[in-house]
């Protein structure tokens, strides 16, 4: 009987904190159908209006919206990519090989993460100044390449791997860039897609960054187009802001759905040794 009890008050906990979790994303997407006087009156919070495609005409005027989309899918996408690459190379290496102040190189790359990013953004400016690259996705998508956490995490879950496959492979002639991508990176699915997910998800919501970065709105990405009709000094439409919060959730929102198996697993391999 007690443990029943503590079964249904551990379950009631679990939908709450799901009803809270969850609820915003639910007003956002119903206060995308309203109007501006709507949208703050309790009886429209939890119906749906018919002002979505109003809402929407509205956002369209302010910027060249879906241009900006591509923009964030594009720089999102490749980033994701390249630090998967990267970061699982030396993660790769820092696990498995033996070279002189390993130890001392990971402790440096682990030290960085402490370093604040504002510190770095004159020195990045100036950098890709000389390079021609401001006002382009590359401004965005090559400071952040060096993804110390992902170099960690992606050491962590090469840890486990056999050093006996390696050496085995070694021995029939294998070279180590034919190790890594047929034998050991296949197997190591879940820590790649838990990595990707975040990274995707932290480049899709960058915001300081690209406001530096970026200065003409052709080359805009979404929290830039959002935080340009929140602006102090002139009248908020926040039905299109609503809606192109709707909109901008929806791509990260189908990449975790679609890989959320595999995430899980990937965080979880990281805690149990054995």
């Amino acid at each position: 009987m007690k443990q029943s009890r503590v079964g249904f008050i551990a379950y009631f906990l679990l939908v709450l904190t799901a009803i809270v979790s969850v609820f915003p994303f639910v007003w956002t997407f119903l206060a995308s159908t309203h109007t501006n006087t709507q949208i703050f009156q309790l009886e429209y919070t939890l119906k749906a209006g018919s002002n979505f495609m109003e809402n929407l005409n509205n956002l369209l005027s302010v910027s060249p919206y879906w241009r900006n989309m591509a923009n964030s899918i594009f720089i999102a996408g490749v980033y994701t990519v390249l630090v998967l690459l990267f970061d699982s190379m030396a993660g790769y290496a820092f696990a498995k090989f033996r070279f002189k102040g390993k130890d001392f190189i990971f402790f440096l790359c682990i030290a960085s993460m402490f370093i604040p990013q504002q510190v770095t953004m004159v020195p990045l400016f100036i950098q890709l100044s000389a390079f021609g690259l401001m006002d382009t996705p590359w401004a965005i998508i090559l400071p952040s390449l060096a993804n110390v956490f992902g170099v960690f995490l992606m050491r962590q879950s090469f840890e486990a791997f056999p050093n006996d496959l390696i050496e085995a492979a070694r021995i029939d002639g294998a070279g180590d860039f034919r190790i890594f991508f047929t034998i050991v990176a296949p197997t190591m699915k879940p820590a790649f897609t838990s990595l990707g997910i975040l990274s995707f998800v932290n480049q899709w919501g960058n915001f300081m960054w690209p406001l530096i970065a970026i200065n003409s709105k052709e080359q805009y990405t979404m929290p830039l187009v959002l935080s340009l009709m929140v602006q102090p000094g002139m009248i908020i439409d926040y039905g299109a802001v609503m809606v192109g919060a709707v909109i901008s959730l929806l791509p990260v929102l189908i990449f975790f759905l679609i890989f959320q198996k595999n995430f899980i697993d990937g965080i979880l391999a990281g805690a149990v040794k054995g």
